[in-house]
């Protein structure tokens, strides 16, 4: 548990190095809501094959926040990803996850993973 918080903590000060306390934890919660939102608007959705394009949404939303959506993205996407491996979700999902939650961060398109059909109000 300390390892968890250390890491925590290093990597939330690695990020506020390149601004404000402020502007930083502002992006983060920002982010942090972008996620929220994809979230609920794939379940809303529920559409099929639908999962990756909303991860790539997701990511990229809070992306485009600034550092500390990135950095509220990245942890986020990191921690749903490694509880669902540990309740046994397959690798194979996971990494494909992983990948459209790196493909929206780095600032992609996340209509490369559109499903056809999904409503335009997603």
């Amino acid at each position: 548990m300390k390892l968890l918080t250390s890491l925590f903590f290093c990597s939330l000060l690695l990020g506020v190095c390149n601004g404000g306390w402020f502007s930083f934890i502002s992006e983060a919660f920002q982010g942090a809501g972008d996620m929220w939102r994809a979230y609920s608007d794939m379940k809303e959705a529920n559409w099929k094959n639908s999962d990756k394009y909303f991860h790539a949404r997701g990511n990229y939303d809070a992306a485009q926040r600034g550092p500390g959506g990135v950095w509220a993205a990245e942890k986020i996407s990191d921690a749903r990803e490694g509880l669902q491996s540990f309740f046994g979700r397959g690798h194979e999902d996971t990494m494909a996850d992983q990948e459209a939650n790196r493909h929206g961060r780095s600032g992609k398109d996340p209509n490369h993973y559109r499903p056809a059909g999904l409503p335009d109000k997603y």
